[in-house]
């Protein structure tokens, strides 16, 4: 064990009275169960039910979204979305290299192409000045289309991505997509309950998305919404997630390709008890960030990601970035911890190196190589303030 490794490890073992500390666990209680029991004792576990309704009424007072509408993954919504914006076959979407998977294949199951754009350092967002001047050189506009030089194909829209719940540079990156005549797909799948400038992630763009998986701020299980202030496109949503078809007491008539996307009562039931108390969820979350804070300050190793400025985070996964000097003991560093029963994890693999998008196109990715590998997520559960000493 190295000595960056060990000085993390005593902080750990010293501050937190825990002899596993997972990486990010529910915050489960007993309000989850009365509502779960409520929906099983009716019957209504399924696609129907009034659960649905009352969580899709909290996300919108939450995010003041004018439509909501909840989906069975973030996965799912994020690829209903690109449908909504009219992504096609053989377009490109601008997607940053550095985002979970997902984000990229919901661009690939609408037949589209995932062009890989680089990050900016300090949250790891798009990296909107680098982007502008690639695009001034690759791209062309043709009537109210941007199109790749190189491939000849329309770049359709763009994806920026809130990482671990911080916000990307939202406001200048709206400036870049009107420039170039794109749609913006806002993958907040990872922030509710984060904002800027107090508007909260996944409203700046056309179309946002939310994730409720099981590791999230706030969890139905499994779930995701779609947000959007177009009220034809969320009526466009709610008939494909629900496999198109036309409302009719009995007949099954479907006008169009559809999908089973709808969220169960079941995690609705879930999610609307999660969201009941998100403020406290939240509060906790920030009160350990606080502690991280305050305990690793001074180190010379590395740096705890801060929320940036003008903006409120949910601080879903904490993190740390190892400085650069330090970079080759990143791997050792999270090797060390886990077999210390302190469960973190490194940054993503970049999309570009995964093997079913090696041949997509990409610009200069150079900082997103050199910051990837210095990532590291520490234990983030909400409940976690609970045994710091």
């Amino acid at each position: 064990m190295n000595k960056i490794s060990k000085k993390i490890v005593k902080i750990f073992k010293k501050k937190i009275k825990l002899n596993k500390v997972y990486l990010h666990e529910p915050d489960l209680n007993k309000s989850d169960s009365v509502y779960l029991k409520d929906c099983i004792n009716q019957n209504a576990v399924s696609a129907a039910g009034k659960f649905i309704q009352k969580f899709e009424n909290k996300i919108l007072n939450l995010t003041k979204a004018k439509c909501v509408i909840s989906t069975n993954s973030g996965t799912s919504a994020l690829h209903i979305s690109c449908i909504l914006m009219n992504v096609k076959e053989n377009d490109e979407v601008l997607v940053p290299a550095f985002t979970f998977v997902a984000t990229a294949n919901a661009i690939k199951y609408c037949g589209a192409i995932p062009h890989f754009i680089d990050i900016e350092e300090n949250h790891f967002g798009v990296n909107v000045n680098k982007l502008d001047n690639y695009l001034k050189e690759i791209s062309i506009k043709k009537g109210n289309f941007c199109f790749n030089k190189k491939t000849g194909r329309k770049i359709k829209a763009i994806m920026p991505v809130h990482v671990f719940g911080h916000f990307m540079k939202i406001n200048e990156l709206i400036k870049l997509a009107k420039k170039y005549n794109l749609s913006i797909i806002e993958d907040a799948a990872e922030a509710i309950g984060s904002y800027y400038k107090n508007k909260h992630a996944g409203t700046f763009g056309h179309i946002g998305v939310l994730s409720f998986n099981g590791n999230k701020t706030i969890t139905c299980g499994a779930g995701g919404a779609i947000l959007t202030n177009n009220k034809k496109v969320a009526q466009k949503a709610r008939h494909l997630i629900a496999t198109a078809k036309i409302a009719h007491p009995y007949n099954y008539i479907h006008d169009e390709v559809g999908f089973n996307y709808r969220m169960a009562n079941l995690n609705a039931a879930l999610g609307y008890s999660q969201i009941k108390r998100i403020k406290k969820i939240l509060k906790k979350k920030r009160k350990l960030f606080n502690f991280y804070d305050k305990i690793f300050k001074g180190n010379i190793y590395f740096k705890l990601i801060n929320e940036p400025k003008k903006s409120k985070s949910n601080f879903w996964l904490q993190t740390i970035l190892i400085n650069e000097k330090y970079s080759k003991f990143t791997k050792k560093i999270i090797e060390d911890l886990n077999d210390k029963k302190i469960y973190v994890r490194p940054g993503w693999e970049l999309m570009n190196n995964l093997k079913h998008f090696k041949n997509c196109p990409k610009m200069d990715l150079s900082i997103a190589k050199r910051i990837c590998k210095r990532i590291i997520n520490i234990p983030s559960s909400s409940f976690l303030e609970r045994y710091i000493k």
